[in-house]
């Protein structure tokens, strides 16, 4: 049953009770104020390699199957058609790369207890802008896997998308990254300036066979996912499949479809349906913020903000939902108060 709710005055109550509650709406509507005690969102320091990269760190490839730390390398793909980086290996840490220029995808991860830490991932172009083929920046089949304090751009697939394949994966979080595409400065593989490559910040993939798939979002900034670009629909999360995510206290502008959140009614192949919760986020520049489509199971949403440029809230098609519980709607502070120095 869909239940959206929204606050109410008693305008039929005493005069004192209808002023309490107006004073509450208010309240309510007031811009939030961030405190020092607010996770910070984006960025929380410097991405790839820490000072001159010595030479035997500068790489065309890097393959990792064995446990161990991996840190400021230089991993310049060349555009090779192969995957610049490959993880196999459980207990990683891959820390304070710059990671680079391929045709295939950015970093793939097929191991256990993995963390990518202050990474930059850019430039991984497939095909042509007209012509789009998928190079991701992060993919793979990983359990325990975190991605903290990275930034992914320019990638002609998605930023993160897991799994291609629609293997079993699980427990993904990614926080204090930013993800974003933008118009191209200057050509690139076969890509020209000024065309804006990519395909959704963050897609999930998996099967209603394998157990549902989890993920954590939170503190993240997307941005760039928008109209005009290699695909429709563009969406900064693109959130479908057997899978359970979280999103929390996250920032999204700039894209066509901020949340385009995906149930099982159009399935037809046994890919199930997503359970997905968001959570004080902040929303701006954003035709559709909410796309709710195919009878989704749960989409649950508290203190959605939404601020400038949002032309949209909510657009649920594809039948109505099964389970929609939407908290009321609040404004949002300056989209620069939010940044910070983040990108």
């Amino acid at each position: 049953m869909t239940r959206i709710l929204f606050a109410r005055v008693a305008t039929r109550e005493t005069p004192e009770i209808a002023a309490a509650a107006l004073a509450l709406l208010a309240l309510a509507l007031a811009p939030p104020r961030l405190s020092a005690a607010d996770p910070h969102v984006g960025l929380t320091g410097p991405v790839g390699p820490r000072g001159q990269v010595a030479a035997d760190r500068r790489l065309k490839s890097l393959r990792i199957d064995r446990k161990g730390v991996y840190e400021d390398y230089l991993v310049d793909a060349q555009w090779a058609e192969s995957d610049a980086v490959r993880i196999t290996a459980d207990g990683v840490v891959l820390r304070n790369c710059e990671i680079r220029n391929g045709l295939r995808d950015g970093v793939e991860v097929y191991a256990a207890d993995v963390l990518i830490e202050n990474c930059r991932i850019h430039h991984f172009l497939a095909g042509t802008f007209k012509d789009q083929k998928d190079a991701h920046g992060i993919t793979g089949r990983p359990t325990r896997l975190t991605i903290r304090n990275c930034e992914i751009s320019f990638v002609s697939g998605d930023s993160v998308q897991f799994d291609p394949g629609r293997g079993p994966w699980t427990d993904v979080t990614i926080e204090n990254c930013h993800f974003f595409t933008a118009n191209l400065p200057a050509d690139a593989a076969g890509f020209k300036a000024g065309q804006r490559p990519g395909e959704n910040a963050v897609d999930t993939k998996q099967r209603e066979k394998n157990p549902r798939s989890k993920m954590l979002i939170r503190n993240c900034v997307f941005n760039g996912f928008a109209a005009g670009g290699q695909i429709g629909n563009a969406s900064a999360l693109n959130l479908k499949n057997h899978v359970d995510v979280t999103v929390e206290n996250c920032v999204l502008y700039d894209n066509e479809i901020a949340v385009r959140a995906r149930g099982p009614g159009a399935d037809k192949q046994g890919f199930g349906g997503a359970l997905v919760t968001v959570r004080d986020s902040y929303f701006y520049t954003t035709d559709t913020v909410f796309r709710v489509e195919d009878a989704i199971e749960r989409l649950k949403v508290d203190n959605p903000r939404f601020g400038d440029g949002v032309a949209k809230q909510v657009h649920i098609l594809g039948g109505s939902p099964k389970g929609l519980d939407f908290a009321p709607p609040l404004p949002a502070p300056a989209l620069e108060s939010l940044l910070g120095k983040a990108p």
